[in-house]
């Protein structure tokens, strides 16, 4: 009977039918620290865990690139680095990113800052891209109270969508009665322009020559009409004492009473709802790089605003026409133009 072969170390031999290819090891412990797999090819397992690290890597690199449309942006630094790319000779630039395309917007305009120029662009834009235009027929009342604060809120979030609701009206928080905040726009101007503006506006309409001065001011005397605006500055008269400088503020601040006192409270709420609800805030004397602005954030409301704006053909819309006065009141009303365009 032929004798069992004993391991060296006690027990059983690990190799009865002869050692592995390459040799047998000379003992477990050694057989621990290398795997032999081919006569010619061994590794440690430092050696196999760094290559199946950088397999997994690979992996993970590859699942990236396609979950996110073609390389990872540093790839394409690193190739525009090293100056050997042929990413965009095989694939053309990049696609544009669009912003994603909001179906509730809110202007609520504040007064003399363009609000009337916007208004009727927005008329044609409306007919031409086919948006739901939402406009009031209350001028006046910026100011509301809880339930007709809930009452706008319901109106205006039942409309059609995609829709685009405008009035003069303070800062509305949707989200405040259970409904969702929708993307608010709006145009601002100097604060001194924009008294101004509305000191001829009160006594001579726009320069579009519509007669609503008349029914603003019906019981204007002509003295006070034609009083000149630094007489009216200089001797103190009350429409000039008050100039309202704090007037476009509640417009940001919101419908808390605080907002209507002027100070730092109502500032720093005024910036917060723009920083967090505001996607743009437009500068009258810019009025050009904001019709473009609005273009490329919303362009399924605002493509094409800036062409129509200047189009000769849109007068009522556009920069007003040169103006030439005559009689005693040339002057007054030469400045007058040019303090109300546009609205």
């Amino acid at each position: 009977m032929k004798k069992k072969q004993q391991h060296p170390g006690g027990g059983a031999d690990p190799w009865p039918h002869g050692a592995p290819l390459g040799g047998a090891p000379p003992g477990l412990g050694s057989w621990k620290r290398r795997v032999s797999l081919l006569p010619f090819l061994r590794f440690s397992l430092r050696d196999y865990g760094f290559c199946m690290a950088t397999l997994l890597v690979f992996c993970l690199g590859s699942l990236f690139y396609q979950l996110s449309g073609g390389p990872p942006r540093f790839l394409l630094d690193l190739r525009q680095y090293l100056g050997n790319s042929t990413y965009l000779d095989d694939h053309g630039p990049p696609p544009s990113k669009v912003l994603p395309f909001p179906s509730q917007v809110v202007y609520n305009r504040v007064g003399k800052c363009g609000s009337r120029t916007v208004v009727l662009l927005l008329r044609i834009l409306s007919e031409k891209h086919g948006f739901n235009l939402v406009t009031s027929d209350i001028h006046n009342k910026t100011r509301l109270t809880k339930n007709e604060q809930m009452e706008l809120i319901k109106n205006i979030s039942t409309a059609e969508q995609p829709y685009l609701f405008t009035r003069h009206v303070h800062f509305l928080n949707f989200s405040r009665f259970g409904g969702d905040q929708p993307v608010y726009i709006n145009i601002i101007r100097d604060p001194v322009n924009r008294f101004l503006s509305n000191y001829f506006f009160r006594r001579f309409g726009d320069w579009r020559g519509e007669q609503n001065h008349m029914i603003r001011t019906p019981s204007m005397r002509q003295e006070e009409r034609y009083l000149d605006i630094n007489e009216c500055i200089l001797e103190n008269y009350p429409e000039c004492s008050n100039p309202r400088l704090f007037y476009i503020i509640p417009y940001f601040c919101g419908q808390h009473p605080r907002c209507r006192e002027p100070g730092e409270w109502a500032l720093e709420r005024a910036k917060l709802n723009v920083n967090e609800n505001f996607l743009l805030v437009g500068i009258l004397e810019e009025l050009e790089d904001v019709l473009l602005l609005l273009e490329r954030f919303l362009p399924h409301y605002f493509k094409g605003v800036l062409s129509i704006y200047k189009d000769p053909d849109q007068q009522e819309v556009g920069p007003p026409p040169c103006f030439k006065a005559s009689g005693p009141h040339s002057q007054l009303l030469s400045s007058q133009r040019n303090w109300l365009a546009p609205r």
